[in-house]
């Protein structure tokens, strides 16, 4: 199972870390993808994250799930991105999964991609789901898009993206190894 998660500067570092450590731990194969043109991306607070590649040299077509991390100005980041959104929109097309968390549901919204959808984001952000019936619970999965309200929902998040690809036996004994309450 093929997943990228993807870095722009200023993203949220626990949320990023956390999800890949998570997916990784489950069995997922994932890729840190990095959109700039560089493999060192740099966290709202200063932490330096190694990208395994950048945007422009990966191969995501046997990709299953692209999963954006939020923070600031990591979303305005990501949303800038054409190469990205073009990619979110095949994604959505094929109905593979699409997951975004805090105020990444942002770049889903600006792509009118959760009208008529169920979705949660970072309180605040809510204006910018063009479309979609905003839920105030710490994860939502409408079909393939797969929404997280911010930093404090990181595990449930990553569980969760971790159900919808492997099932929920694969998420219980996970969250025993790592002593989540879920």
């Amino acid at each position: 199972m093929q997943t990228f998660v993807f870095l722009a500067d200023g993203f949220e570092e626990i949320e990023a870390v956390g999800i890949i450590d998570v997916l990784r731990r489950s069995g997922m194969e994932v890729t840190v993808v990095s959109i700039s043109k560089y493999s060192k991306v740099v966290g709202a607070h200063g932490i330096t994250v190694m990208a395994d590649i950048i945007f422009e040299m990966a191969d995501f077509s046997q990709g299953q799930m692209l999963v954006l991390p939020g923070g600031n100005p990591g979303t305005q980041n990501l949303d800038a991105h054409k190469g990205l959104k073009m990619l979110i929109q095949q994604y959505a097309n094929q109905g593979k999964y699409i997951a975004a968390i805090c105020a990444a549901p942002m770049v889903l919204g600006s792509m009118n991609l959760l009208r008529g959808k169920r979705a949660t984001v970072y309180p605040g952000c809510e204006e910018y789901l063009k479309g979609a019936t905003i839920v105030p619970d710490p994860v939502v999965v409408d079909g393939n898009i797969i929404t997280g309200r911010g930093p404090g929902s990181v595990f449930e998040f990553a569980t969760t993206l971790v159900t919808e690809m492997w099932g929920e036996y694969r998420t219980k004994e996970l969250a025993e190894g790592m002593l989540l309450q879920l």
